[in-house]
């Protein structure tokens, strides 16, 4: 079990790709802060992933308020004792089709507050907690469109290349101390909500990979698993697409 004896904190861990990624940690041994705004959603996952309740913890966190996410990290290492990983994966979309200049400003800064303030506010606090333990590993979530553009997205694309520029920065001033830093990119994915969406929606996504299909919440949380575990000891700094081939064109 590669990550027996290790500790993780999963922000958004309720649905979609954080409840898989929280799973496929547990799966491989290690203890499991699940944090989300929606505190029902974490405590179902941490049921069905640990049904005793042993190495999994259900914390109710808005990312996009700094104490919150202080007490979040202060809960995971009074339960766990240590924070060794973590997985920075809340996030909201926004609406599509929305040029620029029609966007409500409010739309923005919700956007902005939970895809990058929330990941900065995360950071801010599992950071220290990993200095302390004398290492760690981080992986923030972005997107393919933390690498392209999105026409009609405007907060979510400037929100996701922020991730990057903000993962690539904490990853030069954390280089010599032995904690790494590293970003994700899907494409779209096959959570929940997309395919909730309808069979018409979900054949236009997959049509915009080259792979003509959808990524599945498994494929995302394995290189996730793969980039925290000691596999990946060089790697940091780095931005890895999984979409199919979407920003190859």
């Amino acid at each position: 079990m590669e990550f027996k004896g290790k500790v993780a904190l999963v922000t958004g861990a309720g649905t979609g790709n954080g409840e898989a990624i929280a799973a496929r940690l547990h799966a491989g041994g290690a203890c499991v802060a699940l944090v989300s705004r929606r505190l029902e959603q974490v405590e179902s996952v941490s049921r069905s992933i640990d049904p005793e309740g042993a190495r999994t913890v259900a914390l109710e966190a808005d990312v996009r308020d700094p104490k919150a996410m202080e007490g979040a990290v202060r809960r995971t290492l009074e339960r766990f004792g240590k924070l060794d990983l973590a997985v920075n994966n809340a996030g909201i979309t926004g609406p599509a089709g929305v040029p620029v200049q029609d966007l409500e400003a409010e739309i923005w800064r919700e956007v902005i507050e939970t895809d990058l303030t929330g990941i900065f506010y995360s950071m801010k606090y599992e950071i220290p907690a990993m200095l302390a333990n004398g290492s760690g590993a981080i992986v923030n979530m972005s997107s393919a469109n933390g690498l392209v553009g999105l026409a009609g997205m405007a907060s979510y694309t400037a929100a996701k290349h922020g991730v990057i520029g903000l993962t690539r920065s904490a990853a030069l001033e954390l280089a010599e101390s032995n904690i790494r830093v590293c970003a994700v990119a899907p494409g779209y994915v096959a959570t929940p909500r997309i395919m909730d969406s309808g069979k018409e929606v979900t054949d236009w996504m997959a049509g915009l990979h080259p792979m003509k299909r959808l990524a599945t919440r498994e494929e995302v949380a394995d290189l996730v698993a793969y980039l925290l575990s000691d596999r990946a000891a060089f790697m940091t700094g780095s931005v890895h697409s999984i979409d199919g081939g979407y920003t190859a064109q």
